[in-house]
């Protein structure tokens, strides 16, 4: 059960004796809405430099070398109709340090230090950091076009999504952030601080006592949370949005969106996670066995699911002259499993690469607290690994056969070096 810091500001202990590290994650939520992605990455590659105590990097460093080399980092992502910013530390449990010492509380200290002094004056961040990050953040907006496979999934997007923030990547875009400025940037950082929705998870050998005694000392303050709903649904339609474009590259790149009636733990979740995998998600799937083994038309061929919106992406590398050839195989082997051919065999393979993969997930802290933290945002209750695993092995051929029945295909994206039509 959440401990409540503040009105709005949720404190998830989760003890375990499994790891000699305790990982401790803050994460900011708030509706998207225009510009938010782009400045919130620009307020998290800020977080990562400096701050007012520790105003250059080489410090910065210092001290996290001094809490015996914790890490710290920041990211963001999107979750159907919301964006989050996260900042996490990673720490040796004290009792790994040969000396008296509360390291839990200290890297609470720095944390607070980040959140609330970051290094700015009254009218903006420091003005040195801000021009190098934001150059920085260019460039790494630029660079998403020399990786091909980036740039047709993120042109895909742009076909298959009405709302705009769906089509924009989590880390924004270029157009928005030339329009962001110093001062501007700092009074939605302090807004974030102020008004978002805080969700604080610390995993490891810990005492929670110890835990919300060490966190009540950070500033937050009661906050009016802005609801919407989580799952964003974007429409099917009659015919497939089909777009074709051409640049200097030696393999092409053909990939397909999807709508879907899979959403995270909702009534169809656990049958769409083995849709998944029997049509692309594993290297005996129909994709990869049909598309790139039998026919050797693709040098790779796997699809993959968004379950916040409820999309699954079919992502493929192949020579540009084999593309309607690709296109009517992907084409056949939905159709199969709409029909219910597939083996017994993959069936049972599926299921068991599916448990796996969430019982290995397990051995990474970060894994449980982004598990944990998709349970609560989408259920407000953390289901059991071994819950979900008893789901996996319920789910029956007509009920796969059934979520394949609802795929219907959005847009297409052809990213070739011949000519277009």
């Amino acid at each position: 059960m959440a401990i409540n810091l503040a009105k709005g500001v949720h404190l998830h202990v989760l003890p375990t004796t499994k790891y000699k590290t305790i990982q401790l994650s803050i994460k900011f939520k708030t509706p998207l809405k225009d510009g938010t992605a782009t400045k919130r990455t620009m307020a998290a590659n800020l977080l990562e430099i400096n701050s007012k105590h520790y105003p250059t990097q080489t410090a910065f460093r210092t001290k996290l070398s001094e809490l015996y080399g914790a890490g710290f980092g920041t990211n963001v992502s999107k979750k159907g109709n919301y964006h989050i910013l996260s900042v996490g530390m990673t720490i040796v449990n004290d009792k790994f340090v040969n000396m008296e010492s509360n390291l839990l509380k200290e890297a609470v200290d720095f944390l607070n230090d980040i959140l609330f002094h970051p290094h700015a004056n009254d009218i903006g961040f420091d003005k040195a950091t801000f021009d190098r990050e934001k150059d920085k953040l260019a460039d790494d907006y630029d660079s998403l076009f020399d990786d091909k496979q980036t740039y047709a999934k993120l042109a895909l997007q742009c076909l298959m999504f009405e709302d705009k923030n769906q089509q924009l990547p989590s880390i924004g875009a270029k157009e928005e952030l030339m329009s962001i400025t110093n001062e501007t940037l700092l009074y939605d950082y302090q807004e974030m601080i102020k008004n978002d929705e805080i969700d604080i998870y610390v995993l490891g050998d810990v005492a929670k006592e110890k835990v919300v005694e060490v966190f009540k000392t950070l500033n937050f303050t009661d906050r009016d949370v802005k609801k919407v709903p989580v799952f964003y649904h974007e429409a099917a339609v009659s015919s497939a949005n089909e777009q074709a474009e051409r640049q200097e590259i030696t393999q092409a790149k053909y990939n397909l969106g999807y709508t879907t009636s899979i959403f995270y733990h909702g009534k169809q979740y656990y049958a769409g996670q083995v849709f998944n995998g029997l049509f692309g998600g594993y290297p005996h799937s129909k994709l990869f066995m049909n598309v790139r083994e039998k026919e050797s038309l693709a040098y790779y061929a796997s699809s993959s699911l968004n379950t916040f919106d409820g999309t699954m992406i079919v992502q493929t590398g192949i020579d540009s002259k084999e593309v309607e050839k690709v296109k009517t195989i992907v084409a056949q082997q939905l159709k199969e499993l709409q029909k219910g051919n597939f083996s017994q065999e993959d069936f049972e393979q599926t299921k068991s690469m599916l448990k796996n993969n969430v019982i290995q997930s397990e051995d990474n802290p970060g894994s449980i607290i982004e598990r944990v933290y998709a349970n609560h945002l989408a259920l407000g209750e953390v289901i059991d690994i071994q819950d979900w695993i008893s789901n996996i092995d319920l789910v029956t051929k007509e009920e796969v056969i059934a979520v394949a029945e609802q795929v219907q295909l959005k847009a297409t994206f052809f990213l070739t070096g011949g000519a277009t039509e």
